[in-house]
């Protein structure tokens, strides 16, 4: 692992428990609200590379953060905003938006343009890694607890 991954692990993880301590995270469970922020950077890192463009890896960075954030949230009984919101920090775009909004300042029309494309891609795909990360573990809850009601209805049939 290269060193500088090791900085930007450390970063992600101090970075999420920074803003879940903002956001009032029970001090029990700020540990785990960090891990997610570090889950999330090193998936990102991890495809890294195998593939240079940012929105598939902040994408599969997000699912991966909301997965772990959902089934956390069922074992630990919280709400699952208390460890996403944390865990989504190390992939705000903020390096984008301000480039964004100097090149408006600058004037540089075109530039802003093309900047603040690529920055709405990007909260795009953490939106939509989101969404995809619930739904694969709202339809994985779903068919586990169907499994389980056939399997009582096996063992207990009714006459």
């Amino acid at each position: 692992m290269p060193e500088v991954w090791i900085v930007q692990l450390a970063t992600a993880f101090t970075g999420s428990i920074g803003f879940a301590l903002l956001f009032n995270v029970p001090p029990a469970r700020l540990f785990a609200a960090g891990f997610g922020g570090l889950l999330g950077w090193s998936v990102y890192l991890a495809i890294g590379p195998w593939y240079q463009g940012d929105v598939l890896r902040f994408f599969s960075a997000s699912m991966c953060f909301t997965i772990y954030a959902e089934c956390l949230a069922r074992l630990k009984r919280t709400p699952s905003t208390v460890f996403l919101v944390p865990a989504a920090i190390p992939l705000v775009p903020g390096a984008s938006l301000y480039r964004s909004m100097r090149f408006t300042v600058d004037g540089a029309w075109l530039d802003f343009t093309h900047q603040i494309i690529y920055t709405l891609f990007l909260a795009s795909a953490i939106a939509g890694g989101i969404v995809c990360g619930m739904t694969l573990v709202h339809v994985a809850e779903k068919l586990l607890h169907l499994r389980q009601k056939r399997s009582r209805s096996r063992k207990h049939p009714q006459h």
